[in-house]
């Protein structure tokens, strides 16, 4: 409860939950759970004649959790969302993941210290610089 009220980065805090669902008409969902709403009048719009549109994410915020097809839509580019009009999918296009760097999921290469710090031997083709 207390993480709800006090902390933005764990979804929305409650009064920005109840401002946004009591001024905006919900939108649809993705499949990471986060809901989208769009304002239902310009009124507090930076743009007049352009609603304002939010996301309150499932779990930790972080835009990279908006896969592109919601972040076209939130920004404006599409004026349809998803729900309506989804994009045509690539057969070379891959699923949307988001970022993944700083958690236990983020790739680590050998020799980091987070992978053990055991890094190769440096080879003969190495020259280290010095200063003539």
């Amino acid at each position: 409860m207390l993480r709800a009220i006090f902390t933005w980065w764990n979804g929305a805090t409650i009064g920005a939950n109840n401002q946004i669902k009591s001024s905006s008409a919900f939108v649809g969902e993705d499949d990471f759970g986060n809901r989208y709403y769009e304002a239902r009048s310009d009124k507090g719009s930076y743009d007049k004649g352009r609603k304002r549109r939010y996301v309150i994410y499932k779990g930790y915020a972080d835009a990279s959790k908006v896969p592109a097809e919601w972040h076209g839509w939130l920004h404006h580019t599409f004026d349809e969302p998803p729900t309506k009009a989804p994009l045509t999918r690539r057969a070379w296009e891959k699923d949307h993941q988001p970022n993944l760097t700083g958690t236990i999921w983020a790739w680590r290469p050998k020799g980091s210290i987070a992978r053990g710090g055991e890094r190769a031997k440096a080879t003969g083709d190495y020259q280290p610089w010095t200063p003539e």
